[in-house]
Order: structure tokens, then sequence, then C-alpha cells
């Protein structure tokens, strides 16, 4: 049994399971190997560390999915199925690409799921050591001051600023204090940052 599910959600997988239909099972089975193509890969032999938001908001999505969106399409594709040729039923041939790619992204979130080690930023609040969950300020060479939060790889979110913890920019902060100047190896050459603030959630 996952035991990422919450205690009221344990059967989730079980009624996942229940409820895929026979007749669409040979389809789906087909696209078991297939990965997430959006989704980052976690280097061999490294936990996927999680921020508990981030944990979160991955089991909402998959019970969702379970909950909400597979059914509704299981739904859909057979009433098309039931309308006749299916070779020209839009309804029945785009429901079920939309039932591979639920299941996919099912598979996926379940395995990441599986791997998730949950840590909560907040247990550093108050000190000035950057660790996994820091919001780090920073300034480069150039003068530019960059906030960058080190979340999980499946968390990531350059437009605002959150990057994964397996980062080039993760790794040369991580362990690094404020007032301490860290190396970063980029394309253009070899940049200094120097920390100007830690923060942790409380």
């Amino acid at each position: 049994m996952r035991l990422w599910l919450a205690d009221n959600k344990k059967f989730a997988l079980v009624r996942y399971n229940e409820r895929m239909n026979k007749a669409f099972v040979k389809e789906t089975e087909q696209d078991d190997d297939e990965q997430d193509v959006t989704a980052p890969e976690i280097p061999a032999g490294v936990k996927n560390y999680m921020t508990p938001e981030g944990h979160q908001r991955m089991k909402d999505e998959f019970l969702h999915l379970i909950d909400v969106d597979r059914p509704e399409v299981v739904n859909i594709v057979s009433w098309a199925a039931s309308n006749g040729d299916r070779s020209e039923n839009g309804d029945y041939i785009y429901g079920k690409r939309r039932l591979r790619e639920i299941d996919r992204r099912l598979r996926f979130l379940s395995k990441r799921l599986d791997i998730a080690e949950v840590v909560n930023p907040s247990v550093h609040h108050g000190s000035d050591q950057i660790f996994f969950g820091a919001t780090v300020l920073y300034e480069n060479q150039l003068g530019e001051t960059v906030t960058v939060t080190i979340v999980g790889v499946d968390e990531l979110d350059p437009l605002r600023g959150k990057i994964s913890w397996v980062s080039p920019v993760a790794r040369a902060l991580t362990k690094a204090r404020v007032g301490d100047s860290v190396s970063l190896r980029t394309p253009l050459g070899l940049d200094e940052l120097t920390i100007l603030e830690v923060n942790y959630p409380e």
C-alpha cells in the first residue's frame, strides 16, 4: 500500500485499478514504459526530496485524476463507443487519447510519490546556513541580485525562482552561510556568488 496516501484515501490505488474499464486496458498497457516527457529526470542514486507543499500538490493531482478526470473521460468514451463506427468518432478517438494521457500521468505520479522523501524546511527556521527549502538572496559578479528557493525536482518553477536541489546553482549554494562567497561554473565561465540572505518558513 502506498504510504503517501492519506488514511481516508488509502484505497485510492485500489479504486483506480478497479475503475479501469477492461475494454481500455489493452491500449493503456502499451504506454507502461512511457515517461512523462515534461518531467525532469531524478539522478540515479539520489532521493526524491520534496517540500510538504509540493508533496501535497502531487497527491492532490493524483487523487483528482482518479476521482474526477478519469471517470469523466471513461463515461465519454463509453458513450461515444455506443454510437457506432469508432474509426470516425471524434469523441471516442480523443477520449481514448486523453485516457492514455491520464493513465500515463497516474503511473508517473505514483512512482514519484513512492520514492518521495518529504523534508520540512521550517526545521531550519532562523538558520543562516543553506539547506533544502531555503530561500536565498545572492549577488553575482556583475552586481545583480537573485532570489531562489531550493525545492524538489518535481517542484521547480524558474519563473518563480524555484530551482531544483540538484541544479548547479543549488549545489553551489548548499551549506554556505550568509556572507560566504561560492564559485559557480557557468557556460560563460566562473562566477562568484555572495550570499546576502537566507530564509526559511516558520
